[in-house]
């Protein structure tokens, strides 16, 4: 490992295996680990039944969360620990929104989103790991999530494209875009060593990246 990184993302789309690959790099490189508390919010398994009745208010309550959780635990630091790592990008609350929000919904929650996103700080380094639709139904099936069962392809298809979106206006520090599809860095040490390496033997220029694992 030799770029010193302080601040990492590792993010992707519903059932792409961030969480894990954030979790596994903190372990092994003595990272300080910042996980989104999803599974606390009462609103997700209704928004999931219920997406019309539900969808502003959730994404309220998320964006709440996540502000009150990022400024929490990055400026606190740790002395102790050789980076910050996150599992998600305060962004994805403007992602998900965008494709969960009525048009007139979506414009006053960008306000408030505009307001708290400039006060939180930038990621050294912003990984994406892309895994297609089919693959991440797959993944969904298989953690057995039930309130994820409702989720469907053109959900996810969404939610990619929200994602591109925003990688397109990104100009203050690098997105990574690594194709997990056909790869499986949880029981395959050398995927897994792979992406170590893309994330911490380069020096990416800001905006958009892609890169063959």
């Amino acid at each position: 490992m030799t770029n010193k990184l302080s601040y990492i993302t590792i993010e992707g789309n519903i059932g792409a295996g961030k969480t894990t690959l954030a979790t596994k790099i903190a372990k092994q490189y003595d990272g300080k680990l910042i996980l989104e508390q999803f599974d606390d919010n009462p609103f997700l398994p209704k928004f999931y039944e219920n997406k019309e009745r539900y969808s502003f208010t959730l994404e309220l309550s998320f964006l709440a969360a996540r502000y009150r959780q990022l400024k929490e635990e990055i400026q606190s630091g740790n002395l102790f620990k050789n980076f910050t790592i996150a599992d998600y990008y305060f962004a994805k609350s403007l992602i998900f929104a965008k494709s969960n929000l009525q048009n007139d919904e979506f414009s006053l929650y960008r306000q408030l989103f505009d307001i708290i996103y400039k006060q939180l700080p930038l990621p050294d380094v912003y990984m994406y790991l892309h895994v297609d639709v089919d693959r991440l139904l797959y993944n969904i099936r298989m953690r057995g999530r039930s309130y994820e069962q409702h989720i469907t392809a053109d959900y996810l298809l969404d939610i990619q494209k929200s994602y591109l979106s925003f990688f397109s206006t990104v100009k203050d520090f690098p997105i990574v875009i690594v194709d997990c599809t056909k790869i499986n860095f949880v029981n395959d040490e050398k995927y897994y060593k792979r992406l170590i390496d893309i994330l911490f033997e380069n020096n990416f220029k800001k905006g958009i990246n892609r890169v063959l694992v």
